[in-house]
């Protein structure tokens, strides 16, 4: 067998070259995401050099868009949604409205069809869910009133672009065969359709959220974490290819639902974190493969449409939020956060363009469009989003966002311990603290730890270690000692010379999992490490008489 095959030559090729790109990106302080389209650019048909099958990539991006549906799914969560209806809904059809019928407007100056100008603007109207979690991320905001509307926002886009993403086709083939059919030609495919869907949502809400919690269970009993994986992998691939097989849906559609079933179960967050490297590099192999479609000349033949294109996306619907948000009676700041926060495209717009060109109703030139208006969205993004977001830092969400530190500072902070990670091992620690009337705060940056620690009534700072303020807030300048309780040794170390370079009088206790962890952190001076293994062998040893 050759070693050099189409398949093995363009997996490679799309990953080397994305991470290549991606570090770069990440350097200039961008979204990987625009190094991973460009990457596909360079290997791609429209530039020198290898070029890459762009079937296998098409075949790839498949699993991609499955993956990253049913990440998605397991995201999405009702309660959230249902805190911030009352603007979110409402809200987000009325943009994605706006936003569309503005795609349409270019679109019908540019000649196009009418199904291809819904593609085009429906594909510009829906935000990048990786681009807004970062921008929130990087400010706070995600647990504050404006981040949970924004987030809130996304999430009816997204349910929105599913819906669309199961009815194109039917209708694609509707506008298709329309000559002469008559109003029957359009309700009938549309109608069978919206039965399908039906079907398969009746299948899965009856079926589904029985079976697949009780497999996963079982699975879980195994003791195997390369058996819970894998079934968790067979439960997102398999559904959606079930879906398409069985009842004629989109992939996306079966992969969303496994997702959000799978969503509800206490095994979300480890089905989550054991899927997340697949996904992660599927999906890079997604965008890749969406680069590859991208022709560059695009920008010199068709300069206006290009930048009508990135103004509908960065000021028209920016304009639409902004108003939308005002008009329910918000304050201005928290309507230019959300407005800041839509103004880019990203993966479902991706999704969208493929299956527009798939389906024959989306020219080539659109999705050049589509692709240059999502990368260059995605470069402005970061800068606006700082300067309306960070400019506007006293507002009413600043009492919310100092809430999420109000318990550490309940009590005067002298001579304490910041516990940074309330993982299986920091609850430990955090209890015992608590039992023995310790003063502690806990640092930690994962939402739903956050909020189980709140609940436990203990002091916490919700961010990551590795950045100065949250250590700040947690009183790292007045605390004795320094527990490091995250699992991953080298991040421990990061997080004591952070920690010592703001207190260098503090005592240091790191976690480690293996030999080249703690040899990585005594070099790097932390003087107690502190290696599970060997501490269970330790006392194993000990009651048996040998330690």
């Amino acid at each position: 067998m050759p070693h050099h095959t189409p398949l093995i030559g363009t997996i490679v090729a799309g990953l080397v070259v994305a991470f290549i790109m991606g570090a770069i990106a990440h350097r200039l302080k961008l979204s990987p995401l625009v190094g991973y389209l460009i990457a596909g650019i360079m290997v791609g048909p429209f530039t020198p050099g290898f070029v890459a099958d762009a079937g296998l990539a098409n075949e790839l991006a498949e699993i991609g868009v499955i993956l990253l549906m049913f990440g998605v799914g397991l995201h999405f969560s009702l309660k959230d949604l249902l805190s911030v209806k009352a603007i979110a809904v409402p809200g987000a059809i009325v943009q994605i409205a706006v936003a569309t019928l503005l795609g349409m407007g270019l679109a019908h100056l540019m000649g196009w069809t009418l199904m291809g100008g819904l593609v085009f603007g429906l594909a510009l109207s829906v935000a990048s869910t990786v681009v807004l979690l970062r921008a929130l991320q990087g400010a706070d905001l995600v647990e504050t009133r404006r981040g949970r509307i924004a987030v809130g926002w996304l999430i009816v886009e997204d349910l929105v672009m599913v819906l669309a993403l199961v009815l194109l086709p039917a209708l694609a083939s509707v506008m298709n065969n329309a000559e002469g059919g008559g109003a029957g030609a359009l309700v009938a495919p549309l109608l069978g359709t919206l039965l399908k869907v039906v079907g398969f949502v009746a299948v899965m809400l009856i079926v589904g959220r029985r079976v697949i919690p009780w497999a996963l269970h079982w699975v879980v009993h195994t003791g195997s974490r390369e058996l819970f994986r894998l079934a968790v992998l067979a439960i997102a691939l398999g559904v959606a290819f079930g879906a398409a097989l069985a009842f004629d849906v989109s992939f996306a559609l079966g992969a969303f639902f496994a997702g959000m079933i799978l969503g509800e179960t206490p095994l979300s967050r480890r089905a989550t974190e054991e899927t997340l490297p697949l996904r992660d590099a599927f999906a890079v192999l997604f965008f890749v493969s969406v680069g590859m479609l991208f022709n560059p000349s695009i920008v010199i033949e068709h300069p206006l449409p290009l930048l009508a294109t990135i103004l509908i996306i960065v000021i028209g619907k920016s304009i639409a939020a902004w108003g939308i948000v005002r008009a329910f009676g918000y304050p201005n700041v928290t309507a230019l956060t959300i407005a800041a926060s839509l103004a880019q495209i990203g993966e479902f717009s991706f999704i969208l363009a493929s299956l527009g060109a798939g389906l024959g109703v989306l020219p080539p030139d659109a999705r050049d469009l589509i692709l240059a208006g999502a990368m260059a969205s995605i470069f402005l993004n970061p800068i606006i989003f700082s300067m309306i977001v960070r400019e506007n830092k006293k507002d009413e969400d600043e009492t919310e966002e100092g809430r999420q530190t109000s318990g550490a500072s309940e009590r005067p902070r002298i001579g304490h311990v910041i516990l940074v990670g309330y993982g299986r091992v920091g609850k430990l620690i955090a209890s015992r603290l608590h039992e023995r009337k310790v003063h502690f705060v806990i640092v930690e940056g994962d939402p739903e730890r956050v909020e189980e620690a709140e609940e436990a009534g203990l002091p916490v700072v919700k961010g990551n270690a590795l950045e100065d303020k949250h250590l700040l807030a947690a009183g790292i300048c007045e605390a004795r000692h320094l527990l490091i309780a995250v699992p991953e040794g080298f991040e421990g170390a990061a997080i004591h010379d952070h920690a010592r370079n703001l207190n260098a009088n503090l005592q240091v206790i790191a976690r480690a999992h293996s030999d080249a962890e703690v040899a990585h952190l005594e070099r790097m001076g932390v003087p107690h490490v502190v290696m599970g293994e060997r501490e269970l062998a330790a006392r194993m040893l000990t009651l048996c008489g040998v330690g």
